[in-house]
């Protein structure tokens, strides 16, 4: 998992309240197992028409949100069903950070385990933002997760957040829950040596 300590890039509002994760990606592209290749149809039925034809008013498909790395949007992104396909269409196509007032449970937790970092702000705050992406023409803001902190384009104070220490520290060494277990493998290995010769037969070993 590539690791996240600093994020600089476009902000994309996206002012909707109950994004679920069908709308995120909807459900025919769930057919892959790989976590690449989902980009293209991150918020499908909303980027696209029956046609296939890109929607000209949907934020991700105007200048300069095409490029955006941060995702600002309403209360409660990401319920519905539990995929982990939504934060891979999303850092497929480029996004690290979305910010919202709150996030569904599973939703959340899949992001700290596929690199991408969920931030939580109070509402007004979550506004204040999403008038500042809408208007800053493509002037980047900045994601801070070694000072937590967001940096706006305009140059008006840094926006302070909070992140579970654990799961910051996780994102900042690019640590998914195999790589954590692997971080324990001489542990695992000396387990395994000391199993085999006390009980070799676990291992198809005569005695």
């Amino acid at each position: 998992m590539e690791p996240f300590r600093k994020v600089e890039g476009i902000a994309a509002p996206l002012p909707m309240i109950n994004v679920d994760t069908d709308m995120i990606i909807p459900k025919q592209f769930l057919k892959t197992i790989k976590r690449t290749g989902l980009g293209v149809n991150l918020f499908d039925e909303m980027r696209y028409d029956l046609d296939g034809r890109e929607i000209p008013d949907f934020v991700l498909n105007r200048e300069p949100f095409r490029e955006a790395q941060v995702l600002i949007a309403g209360e409660n992104f990401g319920c519905g069903s539990s995929r982990e396909h939504a934060p891979w269409a999303l850092l497929d196509f480029g996004i690290r950070c979305v910010i919202a007032p709150s996030f569904a449970d599973i939703f959340f937790n899949n992001c700290f385990k596929n690199g991408v970092l969920p931030v939580v702000l109070p509402k007004e705050t979550v506004d204040m933002l999403m008038r500042e992406a809408d208007e800053a023409g493509g002037r980047p803001f900045t994601i801070d997760l070694e000072k937590q902190e967001i940096l706006r384009p305009t140059g008006n104070a840094p926006v302070p957040f909070e992140v579970d220490p654990f799961r910051r520290q996780c994102l900042l060494e690019g640590l998914d829950d195999i790589g954590l277990t692997m971080q324990k493998s001489t542990a695992i290995d000396g387990f395994e040596d000391g199993q085999k010769m006390r009980e070799p037969w676990l291992y198809g070993t005569a005695a």
